[in-house]
């Protein structure tokens, strides 16, 4: 079973988006290039469509935005939320 991260909050991922650890705003494309996936996912996690996501694709977000990983993800602590369900 794989872990899944949920994003604490969209309003604190779009402001560290815009004020990086580096001089240039992050766009939704622009971090999705950053860490190799598709803009789809950045935008998912921003509108709240998306709450959930692997823990590689956690920590390459905290990682390119420049902040720790709890600044914006906790582990799931639902079951539910870790993968998915044998048998299903």
């Amino acid at each position: 079973m794989s872990v899944r991260y949920e994003l604490l909050s969209r309003q604190i991922l779009r402001w560290i988006m815009d004020h990086p650890g580096r001089e240039v705003p992050f766009s939704t494309r622009t971090l999705a290039a950053e860490i190799g996936r598709h803009h789809s996912l950045i935008g998912h996690l921003l509108t709240g469509e998306r709450r959930y996501v692997g823990a590689e694709d956690a920590q390459a977000i905290a990682e390119a935005v420049g902040v720790d990983l709890r600044v914006l993800f906790a582990p799931s602590t639902s079951p539910d939320r870790n993968g998915p369900t044998p048998g299903k």
